[in-house]
């Protein structure tokens, strides 16, 4: 006795089995984040948890430098136009010289030495006091949804490990977009003395 399924039902289970598949893809997770304000503007603290499979620890090692992009947004919605939005990337790259034998994380032109991978790791899973919204850009007493991820910037591969990012669901590091509703305060002001 055979077992033959609809069409329909076996295409339903193969595109689920898919989404379980890539929602295992995902080694980022977000665990902590606080949007604080201050005189000039918001600023993020943000917790990460990063899981490196055997092959992207293998061509960290190797000297294949990995660009890790922590993407920001916040959204107003407007029922008279298009909606409202500010977005902002930090760009972290992680690195090894085998010369000195270090890890590296370097955002722009700061960086920081490691002497381990896990240590590296570690600092690279926690975005502390990015500044990623001005006054000016947010209304008070408005309604936002605000949502942040991370993810491996494959672009930034030398192009031979590019086209194998395409091919290979090892090289596909990212966080789900993680989002949540984030309203503005009106500042207080203060008395002058009098």
């Amino acid at each position: 006795m055979s077992l033959r399924l609809p069409a329909s039902l076996l295409l339903a289970l193969v595109l689920a089995l898919g989404w379980i598949v890539s929602a295992r893809a995902s080694n980022i997770e977000i665990t902590h984040i606080a949007l604080e304000g201050s005189d000039e503007g918001y600023a993020l603290d943000a917790d990460f948890e990063i899981e490196l499979n055997p092959r992207l620890e293998d061509a960290i090692n190797k000297g294949v430098p990995l660009y890790f992009e922590v993407e920001f947004e916040l959204t107003r919605k407007r029922w008279y136009w298009f909606d409202d939005s500010v977005s902002r990337q930090l760009m972290l790259r992680l690195s090894y010289h085998a010369l000195t034998r270090q890890y590296r994380i370097s955002s722009g032109a700061l960086y920081q030495s490691f002497s381990n991978l896990s240590d590296a790791l570690r600092v690279l899973s926690r975005v502390r006091s990015w500044q990623v919204l001005e006054r000016a850009q947010v209304s008070a007493g408005a309604d936002y949804q605000a949502g942040l991820r991370m993810r491996l910037d494959v672009t930034q591969l030398p192009k031979p490990f590019q086209v194998n990012a395409l091919t290979s669901r090892e090289w596909n590091l990212a966080s789900e977009w993680r989002r949540w509703p984030f309203m503005v305060r009106a500042p207080v002001a203060e008395k002058a003395p009098q």
